[in-house]
């Protein structure tokens, strides 16, 4: 039976006192959780630039430069790129994925400004076996990103507000992958947190997305997908996580849709794509573009800024 007002009144004659002052406490904390005041910060604004799937072909180079030209335009301390920098180093050999990310890497010197990236799923290479890699080749899995940018998660610190950028990748045994945060993760994601003055206001960095309802949004695939690929599998120990905490908002990549969904309230944003339908112009009504994120007064604001780019298969009628 529901939990609403007119079940408690009608309980209230026969619970004890203190059963029934439970459990209105437990319906009132039910969407929003109790959080400590949140400590004071600065203002400020940063660019969250997701999913570019840089490639040679499709015009992607120029798309990229596109963006990342109207990006350094716009007043931003840093900009955070969430994940699938190149398409695609899961599925190609050595040569090609080496030359994707020497071509990403020269193409975001466009954006001038401070970077900090989220590992996404293209951005791991030869899992795939058409690939022909070894697990044992030096760049095997997720080594290609560490070679090319650092940590797979970590956390930052800007202007009073605390950034947690995770890893959300998992590698499955039978050279596939899924959205998944591992325990060893779960464990540093609990001391990082835990270890910040109470009350600060703090921002999580995905590209798959914890929270989204895009299986809703188009007609179920007619084989169901062998792994669990569009969110993170066990989001659910991560929420529980942020029950405790003063997060603002959990930025999302991945499924290159713009999206906003509020529980327990927190924001979850998934940011859309710089790549649109990778590089075939609309991803289910969303365009190719990038996030502009506004942070003041403890809440987090965003709008979605597109560029301009025409992809080669596009006609106007």
């Amino acid at each position: 039976m529901p939990l609403t007002r007119r079940t408690l009144l009608a309980l209230s004659s026969t619970l004890a006192p203190p059963l029934l002052h439970g459990l209105a406490g437990q319906a009132a904390r039910a969407s929003v959780p109790e959080r400590p005041p949140l400590r004071a910060h600065q203002p400020f604004t940063f660019l969250f630039i997701t999913d570019t799937h840089l490639q040679p072909e499709l015009d992607a180079t120029n798309g990229c430069h596109m963006a990342f030209r109207k990006a350094r335009g716009i007043p931003a301390d840093f900009a955070i790129q969430g994940g699938d920098h190149v398409f695609d180093a899961l599925g190609v050999p050595a040569m090609r994925a080496n030359g994707l990310m020497d071509l990403y890497r020269r193409t975001a010197e466009d954006l001038t400004m401070p970077v900090h990236n989220a590992i996404g799923n293209h951005d791991c290479f030869g899992v795939y076996t058409q690939s022909g890699a070894r697990p044992t080749d030096p760049l095997y899995g997720k080594k290609y990103f560490e070679d090319a940018f650092g940590a797979l998660y970590y956390s930052f610190d800007h202007k009073g507000v605390h950034f947690v950028v995770l890893d959300s990748i998992g590698i499955t045994a039978d050279r596939h992958y899924e959205g998944r945060i591992d325990a060893v993760q779960i464990a540093w994601l609990k001391k990082d947190l835990a270890a910040q003055p109470l009350g600060t206001p703090m921002v999580i960095v995905t590209h798959i997305p914890l929270v989204t309802a895009v299986e809703g949004y188009t007609p179920p695939p007619a084989t169901p997908p062998a792994h669990h690929g569009l969110s993170v599998i066990n989001a659910y120990e991560i929420l529980l996580i942020f029950d405790r905490y003063n997060v603002i908002g959990v930025l999302q990549g991945h499924n290159h849709i713009v999206e906003r969904i509020d529980w327990h309230g927190i924001l979850y944003i998934t940011g859309g794509a710089v790549c649109g339908n990778w590089w075939h112009g609309l991803r289910l009504g969303t365009p190719e573009g990038f996030m502009v994120v506004d942070i003041a007064d403890g809440k987090l604001t965003t709008r979605y800024e597109t560029f301009g780019f025409r992809s080669v298969d596009r006609h106007d009628t």
